[in-house]
C-alpha cells in the first residue's frame, strides 16, 4: 500500500524547473514529443498549421546560420506524407515572457532561406482575434512563410478535447496525452492561464467610473484588445469542458479588419462605459452575449431564444419556463413581440412563474422571441483571484451557461399524425349524412362507408 505521503512517478515531472530558461526547454520538449508519440494530437495541432497529413517528427534547440550568427529555434516540427514535406520552426515562451519582434523576424529569414514554410510561436499571449499574431513584426518577411501562433492554453484545451472526447486510438498514447496535460496543468510549467487585463486597466477602469474617459485616452484601446482576448479564453475554457471548438462572435467585417472590431470596442467603453461581445457554442439556442458595465459594476450575460410559432402567447411564455426551472429566481425576461419598437415586457424569472401573462404585452401581438439575461456582481480587480473582472465574468459565462443555456432545447413544430381507426370513426360519426345521389361512384378518403356503399 503507497504510503500517503509518496508521490506518484510521472512522466513529464515538474520538480527541477529553475527559471524561465529550463521552464520554455521543458515545455517544448515535452510538447513536440507527444505531438510526435500521439499521432491524433499531433494531427490536431499541424492541420491548423496548414500540414498534410502524414507523420510527425520533432527536434529541439536546432541551431542554424544566419548571416554571420548563429540562430536556435527551440524547435523545428517536419511532417512528412509521401514524397511531400512540410516544416515549420517553433519558438516557445512560458510563464510572463513575451514574443520578441527581432527574434521572430530572424527565424523568419532562417524559414525562408532553408525553404521552410512556417514558423510557429507558442506562448501565454492570446491574441484578441483568432489568426492575429501577437507581435507585429515586418509583413514583408512573411510573404513566403506563413506566421502562426498557439496560446498556451489552446495547446491545452486541444489536448484535452483530444483525450478526453475525440478520444485516442492507443491506450499507451492516451496515457501520454493524459500526462501532458498533467504537466500543462501544472503551476510550475509555465503554462498560465488569461492572468491579467494589462497595465492600464485601473486608470480606465477609473475614468470610466467619473466619466472622464474619452476614446483617445492612452490605453483605451489596450483594455479593449484585452477583453477579446479575455472572451477568446473564456471561449477555450467553456470549450475546454464541453468537449466541443466553442468561439467569439465576429463579423466577415470584424474577421476581416480586426481595427474594426476594436474600434467599436473603444467607442462603446467611452460612450456607455461597457465592453461586450458574443461567445457561440455549437447546436445551442443562440450566441451568449457577454456585457461588462463598468459604470454599474456589473456583468450580464444574455441569450435570444427564438419564440414558438404556435399557440397563444402564455402558451409560449410557458413553453420557456418550464425549460428555466432549475435557473436561478433573479433572471431575467423579456419579450420580444411582432414590429415591436424598443423594449419589450420584462420581468424577473420568479414573476413570469407565478404569472406568465405579466410579460406577454397589450394586445395580440405576436411573441417574436425572448431575451433571457441573468446580471452578476463585477470585480475590479486587474489580475486573477477573488474581487478580479476575469473571474467575475468567467463564473459568470459558465454559471449562464449551466444553468440556462444547456437547459433549452430549440422549438420545433410537432409532425403531422396518422388517424387512428378509433379517431376517423368519431369524426365520420359527426358528419351529416350525404344523399346518395351525390356520392362519386369511386371510393374516397373524404367519403365515409355508408356513402360509398349506400
Amino acid at each position: 500500500m503507497a504510503h500517503e505521503s509518496w508521490h506518484e512517478a510521472r512522466l513529464i515531472p515538474t520538480s527541477g524547473i529553475n527559471g524561465a530558461d529550463e521552464q520554455e526547454r521543458r515545455a517544448t520538449s515535452a510538447l513536440l514529443a507527444v505531438m510526435t508519440a500521439v499521432k491524433e494530437y499531433g494531427r490536431s495541432l499541424t492541420h491548423r498549421l496548414g500540414a498534410p497529413a502524414g507523420s510527425v517528427h520533432s527536434f529541439i534547440e536546432v541551431p542554424f546560420q544566419l548571416g554571420e550568427q548563429t540562430v536556435i529555434p527551440d524547435g523545428l516540427i517536419q511532417v512528412t506524407r509521401g514524397s511531400r514535406s512540410w516544416t515549420a520552426l517553433v519558438e516557445v515562451k512560458t510563464g510572463q515572457n513575451e514574443l520578441a519582434a527581432g527574434q521572430l523576424e530572424n527565424y523568419l529569414d532562417v524559414a525562408r532561406e532553408n525553404g521552410f514554410d512556417a514558423l510557429l510561436t507558442i506562448s501565454n499571449e492570446i491574441p484578441p482575434i483568432a489568426g492575429q499574431h501577437p507581435t507585429k513584426v515586418d509583413r514583408r518577411k512573411t510573404k513566403k512563410v506563413a506566421l502562426h501562433h498557439l496560446s498556451w492554453t489552446q495547446v491545452l484545451a486541444e489536448a484535452v478535447l483530444q483525450k478526453e472526447f475525440r478520444g485516442v486510438a492507443d491506450p499507451d498514447q492516451a496515457w501520454i496525452l493524459g500526462e501532458l496535460i498533467r504537466y500543462l496543468e501544472h503551476p510550475r510549467s509555465g503554462a498560465m492561464e488569461f492572468e491579467d487585463m494589462g497595465g492600464t486597466w485601473v486608470a480606465v477602469r477609473e475614468s470610466v467610473r467619473t466619466g472622464t474617459l474619452r476614446s483617445t485616452d492612452k490605453g483605451v484601446e489596450a483594455v479593449a484588445n484585452r477583453f477579446d482576448a479575455l472572451l477568446r479564453f473564456a471561449s477555450l475554457n467553456l470549450g475546454r469542458q464541453l468537449g466541443t471548438e466553442v468561439t467569439p462572435v465576429l463579423s466577415r467585417k470584424e474577421l476581416a479588419e480586426p481595427a474594426l472590431r476594436t474600434q467599436s470596442l473603444v467607442t462603446s467603453l467611452a460612450t456607455s462605459g461597457t465592453l461586450s461581445g458574443g461567445i457561440r457554442v455549437p447546436s445551442t439556442v443562440g450566441d451568449v452575449y457577454v456585457t461588462a458595465d463598468l459604470r454599474a459594476n456589473t456583468v450580464t450575460c444574455s441569450v435570444e431564444v427564438d419564440a414558438p410559432r404556435e399557440g397563444r402567447p402564455t402558451t409560449r411564455v410557458n413553453w420557456l419556463v418550464r425549460q428555466l426551472k432549475n435557473a436561478p429566481d433573479e433572471l431575467r425576461v423579456e419579450t420580444r413581440l411582432l414590429h415591436q419598437r424598443g423594449a419589450g415586457p420584462t420581468e424577473l424569472l420568479r414573476t413570469v412563474r407565478e404569472s406568465p401573462n405579466s410579460i406577454t404585452g397589450e394586445g395580440a401581438r405576436e411573441i417574436k422571441s425572448f431575451q433571457v439575461a441573468l446580471t452578476r456582481p463585477m470585480g475590479t480587480k486587474r489580475g486573477r483571484g477573488r474581487g478580479s473582472f476575469i473571474d467575475s465574468v468567467l463564473d459568470a459565462v459558465d454559471t449562464f451557461y449551466a444553468d440556462v443555456v444547456q437547459q433549452i432545447k430549440a422549438w420545433s413544430a410537432a409532425p403531422p399524425r396518422l388517424r387512428t381507426d378509433a379517431e376517423a370513426a368519431e369524426i365520420a360519426a359527426e358528419q351529416p349524412e350525404v344523399a346518395p345521389s351525390l356520392v362519386s361512384t369511386a371510393m374516397s378518403s373524404q367519403d365515409d362507408e355508408r356513402a360509398a356503399t349506400g
